[in-house]
């Protein structure tokens, strides 16, 4: 018994004698404003209120900070179809909300009865001595024409299937944004459903309870807002939400524009590197919702 204790004492010894402390030196990543810039709109209000929030990217390890702007400014208009070259925008003026809340908002909203597809928007926003601006088009949608859960599972018998209704837009090419909360979000365009009435199913990645309420909603898409939902959900993979905390430096459509004088040239051509996380859109919103049932 004595050898046998001596024994096991020598093993110890050798084993905590041999480990070392490793320092794994993590790089500091480049530091980002992020703005989350997506303005619904529910067309069956007389005003759409008219949000944005602003924070800064930390490391993978971290939470985005809540940063300050020093003036956030959303122009609209609508281009003279015979004269493009000749531009009229309003000025919105976003103030924050609360101090240090990183919101900002404008008083009173959009008048949601002369939005349509010809209605522009630029967001520029003044931060650390940088200029940023975004340029969007209202985005309108199409109604979910039913909602329902179905019976089919896909991994295990937890799983819960949603499905949804809708019908497309005949000759136009329409893109389609689902949100099913909690950063589980689903990007759809018509390639194969042109003009045709489309039934497809979702099954939440989170575990939905018996009784618990779902919200589904539709956003309007251009294609380079759906490209851009659809890179966010490859990589964020209901990590927190698309809108809340990018996983990786993805370009959306929010440009470094500092030291240009023309507000057309937004796309930051002389320097590629230098944008902001997030992105800038006013789209219109349906919403339907059901109640889970799920057997005994």
């Amino acid at each position: 018994m004595k050898r046998t204790s001596i024994f096991f004492g020598l093993i110890l010894f050798v084993v905590f004698a041999c480990e070392d402390v490793i320092e794994v030196e993590v790089p500091e990543p480049e530091t980002r404003l992020v703005v989350n810039g997506i303005v619904t709109v529910d067309t069956e209000q007389e005003f759409a209120p008219i949000q944005i929030r602003v924070t800064e990217s930390s490391n993978f390890f971290e939470e985005n900070t809540v940063t300050q702007l020093e003036s956030a400014v959303v122009l609209v208009g609508e281009r003279d179809p015979d004269d493009p070259f000749s531009t009229s925008f309003g000025t919105i003026v976003l103030n924050e909300v609360e101090p240090n809340s990183g919101v900002y908002a404008a008083d009173g909203g959009l008048r949601t009865e002369f939005l349509n597809v010809n209605t522009e928007f630029f967001l520029i926003v003044e931060h650390k001595g940088k200029r940023y601006a975004g340029q969007t088009f209202y985005s309108p949608t199409v109604q979910i024409d039913n909602l329902e859960q179905g019976s089919e599972t896909l991994f295990d018998e937890d799983d819960v299937e949603i499905k949804v209704t809708i019908t497309d837009v005949p000759e136009s090419k329409d893109y389609y944004v689902f949100n099913f909360g909690q950063g589980e979000f689903l990007a759809l365009n018509d390639q194969f459903i042109d003009g045709q009435q489309f039934e497809f199913s979702y099954f939440p990645e989170r575990d939905l309870e018996s009784g618990e309420e779902l919200e589904v909603r539709i956003l309007g898409a251009d294609q380079q807002f759906f490209n851009y939902i659809d890179l966010l959900v490859e990589q964020t993979e209901n990590d927190g939400g698309v809108f809340e905390t990018p996983a990786a430096t993805v370009r959306g459509n929010i440009f470094d524009v500092t030291g240009l004088d023309n507000i057309e040239i937004f796309d930051n051509v002389s320097r590629p590197e230098s944008f902001a996380l997030g992105y800038f859109a006013v789209i219109q919103e349906y919403k339907e919702s059901i109640v889970i049932e799920k057997g005994s």
